[in-house]
C-alpha cells in the first residue's frame, strides 16, 4: 500500500524538476574537477554565468540557499558537491531543509543534546 500523499514544503524531484534544474545539476556536478573548484572559487558569479543560471538560481546558489536550490530543480546528491566546496556541514544541509536551526535539528532529528 502506498502512500501518495505529498509533505508540505518538500519539493518533488519529477521530471519537470529535473528539466528546470538541469544548468544547476550540470553546475554542480562539474564541482567534481578540480579546475572547476578553482574557478568557482575564483569567481563564483563568473562561474555560474558561463553554464547560463538564470538570476533566481544564481541568488539561490550565491546565498546557499540549500531549500530554494531544490526548489529549483536541484537534485540533492549534486548540490552537494557545492557544499563541499564551501565546506557546509550536511547536518547545517538538513537543519536547513527541515526549516530549523542546527541546534533545534541535532536535538530534534538526530536525538543529540547541547554539551
Amino acid at each position: 500500500m502506498s502512500n501518495n500523499t505529498p509533505i508540505a514544503q518538500t519539493p518533488l524531484f519529477d521530471r519537470k524538476a529535473s528539466i528546470r534544474g538541469y544548468k544547476l545539476n550540470k553546475m554542480a556536478m562539474s564541482l567534481g574537477e578540480a579546475p572547476n573548484r578553482i574557478a568557482f572559487l575564483a569567481d563564483e558569479e563568473a562561474f555560474l554565468d558561463s553554464y547560463g543560471l538564470d538570476d533566481e538560481t544564481k541568488t539561490a546558489v550565491m546565498s546557499r540557499n540549500w531549500h530554494e536550490m531544490v526548489r529549483l530543480g536541484g537534485n540533492l546528491f549534486f548540490i552537494l558537491k557545492i557544499s563541499a566546496v564551501d565546506p557546509t556541514p550536511i547536518i547545517a544541509i538538513g537543519a536547513a531543509q527541515a526549516g530549523m536551526s542546527v541546534e533545534d535539528f541535532m536535538v530534534q532529528r538526530l536525538g543529540k543534546k547541547n554539551g
